[in-house]
């Protein structure tokens, strides 16, 4: 293995905000946070052990090359990405380095944006039952991980535990508003389509995704949380698609199928993860980002 992965200095802990499955959040300087992406990995609701060795790095890195790329379409939450700029005591923390970030702290949109441009897992499984995905009419006879006739959006609520659940784009309405609902579907489907585009030039197909966004002391929309990673994304490799039948993937499908396959019921405790399955998915989620960015990430 390449390194052990990563674990939150001690000195960090009086400022600590919440510790989500994968990320830690501290308080920083007034209206700021300091994002922390860990190498731990979930599955299943599950937060699996051992962590992914360099994976908060790939993502923290792989995030702030699509909110740089877009942000021409709508502000991002990014204040400072070296961790020299981190501030006190985060600056001093060597251990942050490349997986850290500076953000501005915002009011979040209880609502995940979920754009889905192929027909596949949860939307697949729903699609065989009612001809829909989230409610959503299809046209008939779509084979599994098919490309849609156009990508959809599909919300979903954010849930501190348990699965996200899919809700109407009404229901959205009736959570947000009109006006936002509407302005951050738009938002969603434009980031998704030239990410697609993007990608697909660099031999990899964005099947689907999804986004979070904040609105700032102002009131403007602000992307924030990840963008485009393969923890929050689906990543297929160009020369492997074929409509029927699920492709292999540059994301954490990989490690899905390892559960899928051991005989875990779902419920605690979650088995441990064989170093060929955490090598694995590291390799995975280095090469998406080197295709995708263009760049080696040496970690």
């Amino acid at each position: 293995m390449a390194r052990e992965p990563y674990r939150a200095p001690t000195t960090l802990q009086p400022y600590l905000l919440r510790q989500g499955k994968v990320r830690d959040i501290y308080q920083a300087a007034a209206g700021k946070l300091v994002l922390v992406a860990t190498d731990r990995i979930s599955a299943f609701d599950a937060v699996l052990s051992p962590g992914i060795p360099g994976k908060g790095i790939i993502l923290t890195q792989l995030s702030n090359f699509w909110f740089t790329r877009f942000s021409h379409l709508v502000p991002n939450h990014l204040v400072a990405t070296a961790r020299e700029a981190l501030g006190h005591p985060f600056s001093q923390e060597e251990a942050l380095a490349g997986r850290a970030v500076l953000v501005t702290k915002l009011a979040m949109v209880p609502v995940e944006c979920v754009v889905r441009g192929f027909l596949v897992g949860s939307g697949w499984k729903e699609y065989k039952e009612t001809g829909k995905v989230c409610g959503i009419p299809l046209p008939a006879g779509l084979q599994q991980a098919e490309e849609l006739p156009t990508p959809i959006f599909t919300p979903a609520t954010k849930e501190e535990t348990g699965h996200d659940q899919n809700i109407s784009f009404d229901r959205m309405v009736a959570l947000v508003g009109g006006e936002l609902a509407e302005k951050l579907r738009h938002l969603s489907l434009a980031i998704y389509q030239q990410a697609a585009a993007y990608a697909r030039e660099r031999g990899i197909i964005l099947a689907d995704t999804k986004f979070e966004f904040g609105l700032d002391a102002q009131g403007q929309v602000v992307w924030a949380d990840e963008a485009l990673t393969p923890d929050s994304s689906r990543f297929w490799p160009v020369e492997h698609y074929q409509p029927g039948s699920n492709p292999p993937s540059y994301d954490k499908q990989f490690v899905r199928d390892f559960l899928e396959s051991c005989g875990w019921d779902k419920k605690p405790p979650a088995p441990e993860l064989p170093e060929s399955v955490v090598e694995g998915t590291r390799a995975r989620y280095l090469e998406a980002y080197t295709k995708l960015t263009g760049e080696v990430l040496r970690i």
